[in-house]
């Protein structure tokens, strides 16, 4: 009987280890991305036609991790830009001058120079679960005159991405990214290290759509110059 007992005891209590067990996997890998397009700030306004300062990213642009070249940060300029420093901006709300692409905030990657003096790129990071049905990953962004290259990785793997369509002041990019659709893993991405490569950023979207094909594209465009010249003739 005292056996009987203690193995029911004991199985008991493997149970119940797998069952935490299980629940903390979940959580750790089933978190939902979060603030895609940064409209979770929580920052008070800085008076029109003024810059801010340096605020807790944390209230920036919470969910996000924030990185000079590989150091981690924990502020971000608010409604500021640097002069050759590299920088993690958050514009908004009431940014009187041009940049926010949509809503009331835009993050912004500005490299340039890090703490030792050399160029670093800066880069927002974030782990979450991509959910099943996603086929691509969409985002607004708009380099500054002189900008470069702008780099978007899931889980250390490059996204190979490209122009869809423009707005009054960004470009939608789209990428395909159905391999990675109901995985856990880290989205990244970075202004890399070239001095003048500044990028704002905005409404980051997992997508059930595909992205366009080049050549559906072209035909779109087509499409619309020959109905805009039957309409003139």
């Amino acid at each position: 009987m005292r056996v009987t007992i203690t193995c029911s005891m004991k199985l008991r209590s493997i149970v119940w280890l797998v069952v935490v067990s299980l629940t903390f996997l979940r959580s750790a890998s089933g978190q939902v991305f979060q603030n895609l397009d940064f409209e979770s700030a929580n920052l008070s306004p800085i008076p029109a036609g003024q810059f801010g300062g340096e605020v807790p990213i944390t209230d920036a642009i919470p969910g996000w991790t924030g990185y000079l070249g590989t150091a981690q940060v924990s502020q971000v300029l608010q409604n500021d830009y640097t002069l050759g420093a590299a920088s993690l901006d958050i514009l908004g709300p009431n940014w009187s001058l041009s940049g926010i692409i949509d809503g009331q905030y835009t993050v912004v990657l500005q490299p340039g120079a890090g703490s030792s003096g050399v160029t670093v790129g800066v880069s927002i990071s974030q782990t979450g679960l991509i959910p099943t049905s996603t086929e691509s990953l969409f985002f607004k962004a708009q380099p500054n005159s002189g900008a470069t290259t702008l780099l978007v990785s899931l889980g250390g793997q490059n996204v190979s991405f490209s122009a869809i369509s423009t707005g009054p002041n960004y470009t939608l990019y789209g990428g395909n990214i159905s391999a990675f659709a109901g995985q856990a893993e880290q989205l990244t991405i970075t202004a890399v290290a070239n001095a003048g490569n500044l990028w704002y950023i905005d409404d980051i979207q997992f997508s059930p759509s595909s992205v366009p094909e080049p050549s559906t594209l072209g035909l779109i465009a087509l499409g619309g110059l020959l109905f805009g010249l039957r309409r003139s003739n």
